[in-house]
């Protein structure tokens, strides 16, 4: 598995993009902005993009999927509580297209040989989700290196997010833990020095 984190927009949200070395089919995880940069890429690696899967619906994080979908074809993936239909929020902006499709916790997305499961972590919104592929976590903005994600926008809770925390604390082993915002980290450097994982996981 190879991910490339591509910094996009002004709020430099990453998007990454996993792919399956042996058949360059891959995964563009939160393609918030600057659809260009996120195209050359893919083409300048020969990927074929399958699935764009969102953590989560905020602007800066669903910026660029429809010009993505619309040159690669992919499917789009997305919790419904994130989208804009069915909530009324003026921080989610976004709606599948017909085609999309919307997951849920436990549901399990097939990228080649990757396999993404899906773990629902709300409380930044309350669609937000945690996607798994092998020992990776795409945390989207529900938990930063030191940090977590904001709860003071429409659909944030912060008793739900520390929920998710603690969820993601209590999975076994070790992950790297790659956040929409900032640096990557792993779960268990969380785990030790997080103080809000800290405190979920003392819940």
């Amino acid at each position: 598995m190879l991910i490339k984190t591509i910094p996009v927009g002004q709020l430099e949200t990453n998007c990454y993009v996993v792919t399956d070395e042996t058949t360059l089919k891959c995964a563009v995880v939160d393609p918030g902005d600057e659809s260009n940069t996120i195209m050359n890429y893919l083409e300048d690696n020969h990927l074929r993009c399958e699935a764009i899967l969102l953590t989560h619906g905020h602007y800066d994080h669903t910026g660029a999927v429809l010009s993505v979908a619309e040159e690669t074809g992919a499917t789009v993936y997305m919790n419904s509580r994130d989208d804009a239909r069915v909530q009324s929020s003026e921080q989610l902006e976004f709606s599948l297209p017909e085609n999309g499709i919307n997951y849920d916790d436990g549901d399990i997305i097939d990228v080649g040989a990757l396999r993404f499961e899906v773990i629902a972590t709300p409380g930044h919104t309350e669609g937000g989700v945690t996607l798994k592929c092998e020992d990776c976590l795409f945390t989207g903005d529900t938990l930063f290196r030191g940090s977590l994600g904001r709860t003071d926008l429409v659909g944030g809770d912060s008793v739900k997010i520390m929920g998710s925390l603690k969820r993601l604390c209590s999975l076994e082993g070790d992950f790297e833990v790659y956040p929409g915002h900032m640096e990557s980290t792993t779960l268990q450097r969380e785990r030790s020095f997080n103080y809000y994982c800290r405190t979920a996981m003392g819940m």
